[in-house]
């Protein structure tokens, strides 16, 4: 069922993007057979900006954790194409939030954690979006 979930998540998001101008791919290497791949779940570029996203589905705000090798892959892969890594996380009933990496609080070497108040406190996606200058309001509003 979670994996469901996340599918359905990252399609949006990938239609959201699109919508706003973006060429997207859908990447997920979770579940895959390619041990080595370091490649995020969504690559999103525009005027010559890449974003690399890690997606995540919540039906209510909570702390996440994630694996720390998931987060030197999306590390890696972002500095391999000069881009930018954020967690993307879409709670039931509200807008993407976007949380970048320096956000996130390290537990151990293998983990790492988004806390609610930093979920619930993080920038709407759109708002990252328009601070990087690859949306207007008007364009958010159109699409």
């Amino acid at each position: 069922m979670r994996r469901i979930k996340g599918y359905v998540a990252e399609r949006e998001l990938v239609i959201k993007l699109w919508k706003l101008g973006f060429a997207v791919m859908r990447a997920p290497a979770s579940g895959a057979k390619i041990k080595k791949a370091k490649y995020p779940d969504l690559i999103a570029i525009k005027s010559s900006k890449v974003l690399v996203f890690e997606v995540k589905s919540r039906s209510k705000a909570e702390s996440i954790y994630i694996n720390g090798e998931q987060i030197r892959k999306l590390r890696d892969f972002a500095d391999r194409a000069g881009g930018h890594a954020f967690i993307v996380v879409k709670i039931s009933g509200d807008k993407w939030r976007a949380i970048s990496l320096e956000q996130l609080e390290k537990v151990n070497d293998n983990t790492y954690k988004i806390s609610k108040d930093a979920l619930l406190s993080s920038k709407h996606l759109d708002e990252l979006l328009r601070e990087l200058k690859l949306i207007s309001s008007l364009e958010e509003f159109i699409k």
